[in-house]
């Protein structure tokens, strides 16, 4: 075994400008009232990896020119469609009215686990709630399910950006499989 150099990483990598105007996943994330600017640039550099279909920047979540969202998207930013839409239930009606399916990423009394979770054909997006409070209950209305995280030890949540990069891993493996 032998570690790839950088070069040889980049070649097998797509350039920005195909990234942003090729074929993407049929996955969308929704940030909702991310107040850490650290959190919201390494959300963009997980949908650049993942080939996430776009960003959707809601509430008073910042977006893009601020330092501190290059320091952690690492160019990003440039690769990864994006809108701020101000109002998160609007994001989501508008998103299922493109036929989006919209889940929540958050724990609820119906929520299914991310390992459980049925791919009926339609393109997903998911909310990404507040650091503190989650996804607001007026989000949570519009959305047509809830996925969680199995979480097995004491705690019951992960750092948004972690959370975000392991929803957008399962359900980016969800839609490639068809199933």
């Amino acid at each position: 075994m032998r570690k790839l150099i950088h070069e040889e990483i980049l070649a097998q990598r797509l350039n920005s400008r195909d990234a942003l105007h090729g074929k993407r996943h049929p996955v969308a994330g929704i940030l909702e009232d991310i107040r850490s600017l650290y959190n919201v640039g390494s959300c963009f550099r997980t949908a650049d990896a993942m080939l996430l279909d776009r960003l959707v920047l809601c509430g008073y979540t910042p977006a893009p020119p601020r330092k501190e969202i290059a320091k952690t998207a690492l160019g990003a930013t440039e690769s990864v469609p994006w809108e701020h839409v101000h109002d998160t239930a609007q994001a989501i009606i508008a998103l299922k009215g493109e036929g989006y399916r919209v889940l929540a990423l958050e724990i609820t009394d119906s929520g299914v686990p991310l390992d459980r979770i049925a791919h009926d054909g339609r393109p997903i997006a998911f909310v990404a709630g507040n650091e503190i409070a989650g996804v607001s209950a007026r989000a949570l209305a519009e959305c047509d399910g809830a996925i969680e995280i199995p979480m097995y030890g004491v705690k019951h949540s992960l750092n948004v950006a972690v959370a975000f990069g392991i929803a957008a891993w399962e359900l980016v493996r969800l839609t490639r499989a068809g199933g």
